[in-house]
């Protein structure tokens, strides 16, 4: 028998994600401008309309993509796992989610996919940065305006220390990364990578009248 009308919400999710998926691997394999909307509909098994009608677009849809891949990043600073874990841990956390997902290959040639085409299409350019490192810097940005009212961190621009934090995870080395220069690191590289840089920022950021004990208590 044949089902018409409305797909169930469930229905409704797993076509979402197969699209998602769908479009995150085609825009891979043949970059942004030489893909057709199209080609990701027929892929994804839906109609172009539904393309339209959810995401607005090409430009829209992948940053959907995007918005996925940081969708972890801007909970693991949250409000209740920084509740139980010191300030410090928290943020290497963070760095080592944030790392294993920049270092990612997919991840590395989808950025090379936006680098190389975002001079002819600034919409793809502008959906990248929105949903994926603004959003980023805009969740780091609240996590440190909260630790200074808390006394943790030295009072500055809550902006420019998320900025200054996500700087020193990059590094030189995640542009070796991205030129094919240094291969993908393992996690066991990912954790001493995040904790090096962790300790590096936290020497100039801390609030040198807070007891370090505080700061510390769960190592």
């Amino acid at each position: 028998m044949i089902k018409c009308g409305r797909p169930r919400k469930g229905e409704e999710q797993i076509s979402h994600d197969r699209l998602l998926d769908t479009a995150f691997s085609l825009f891979l394999e043949f970059g942004y401008g030489n893909l057709s909307l199209e080609t990701i509909a027929r892929d994804g098994r839906v109609s172009m309309r539904t393309i339209y009608n959810q995401f607005g677009g090409k430009a829209g849809l992948f940053g959907a993509v995007i918005r996925r891949c940081s969708d972890q990043l801007v909970t693991d600073l949250s409000d209740q796992y920084v509740l139980e874990h010191s300030p410090k841990q928290a943020l290497i956390v963070f760095a080592k989610q944030f790392l294993l997902r920049i270092t990612r290959p997919e991840v590395v040639r989808i950025r090379a996919v936006l680098i190389g085409e975002s001079l002819r299409f600034p919409d793809l350019a502008t959906q990248f940065y929105e949903q994926g490192p603004q959003r980023t810097l805009d969740h780091l940005a609240q996590f440190f305006a909260r630790q200074q009212q808390a006394g943790y961190f030295a009072v500055n621009d809550a902006h420019f220390l998320a900025d200054q934090f996500l700087s020193a995870l990059r590094s030189e080395r995640f542009q070796k990364l991205q030129l094919g220069l240094e291969p993908t690191p393992d996690e066991a590289e990912i954790d001493a990578w995040a904790r090096k840089t962790t300790d590096l920022f936290l020497q100039g950021s801390l609030n040198p009248h807070k007891n370090n004990e505080a700061v510390n208590a769960d190592e």
